[in-house]
């Protein structure tokens, strides 16, 4: 984990609402993976608190490590950061939490997403991309405005299913899990991995435990947070079963879907 500041090199719309950010590191940074995120500040002075982002994609670019996150736009602080300018610098600590690893005998994944979630799973698919797997990806979206990377699920998926709520894009239905229930023969998977809202995330936990799938299942949980690091305990999640808490940005943000109550 690193603090230091980053140069924008891109940074514009890609969906209704939803920006494409690409910095690059100023100084070597190890440990970036598919999962993790980073905490970065939106670019003005009045917002002190870092947003947390997950990490969407990362390599290296003429010498210079670059990673690239994707964001909503919602309140004040993140309309600022849509507002930065490519040669900005803004201060970002990274790589921060755990993220998703798959072992060699994973061989066939289901990647399930909703909204934002969405790109976590992107990051999979570019952090295994030629590792020998293959990957079903059922990805949700609230209509054809907000649809977005569509075309790298497509083509880095042995199968890919886009949904929406309203059906104007893919087919109509208003949950990824249900889309990954009804192909569940097909895709077989060996493991599990998801990223949404939370009422996405509570419907594959409950649908797990009714049709009696034992398949392992990770999932990154979406919350709010203040300093990123296991301080200030904003993120707190209840584990399941016990009477303590865990960190989603320090215990987390990956989990394995029974270990903490969604």
């Amino acid at each position: 984990m690193k603090e230091q500041k980053v140069k924008i090199l891109e940074n514009a719309p890609i969906a209704a609402g939803i920006y494409k950010m690409r910095f690059a590191l100023s100084e070597k940074t190890d440990g970036l993976f598919c999962g993790k995120f980073v905490n970065i500040s939106v670019g003005d002075g009045a917002h002190l608190l870092r947003r947390p982002i997950a990490i969407c994609e990362h390599g290296e670019e003429n010498g210079v490590q670059a990673v690239t996150i994707c964001y909503q736009v919602k309140g004040a602080g993140t309309q600022a950061m849509s507002r930065a300018k490519v040669g900005d610098e803004l201060a970002c600590v990274l790589p921060l939490g755990n993220g998703f690893r798959l072992s060699e005998e994973q061989k066939r994944v289901a990647l399930i997403g909703g909204g934002v979630g969405i790109f976590p799973m992107l990051s999979v698919l570019k952090e295994y991309a030629g590792a020998g797997k293959d990957f079903y990806s059922y990805i949700g979206f609230r209509n054809r405005d907000a649809v977005c990377m569509a075309d790298t699920f497509f083509s880095l998926s042995a199968r890919a299913e886009i949904v929406t709520d309203d059906g104007s894009f893919g087919q109509k239905n208003n949950n990824a899990v249900a889309a990954f229930f009804a192909d569940y023969e097909k895709a077989r998977p060996d493991v599990v991995l998801a990223c949404g809202p939370t009422p996405m995330l509570r419907a594959l936990k409950t649908g797990l435990k009714e049709r009696g799938i034992a398949v392992p299942c990770y999932v990154s949980l979406e919350e709010r947070m203040g300093c990123g690091i296991g301080a200030c305990l904003v993120c707190v999640c209840k584990k399941s079963g016990k009477e303590e808490n865990a960190r989603v940005c320090k215990d987390g943000p990956v989990f394995e879907i029974g270990e903490v109550e969604i």
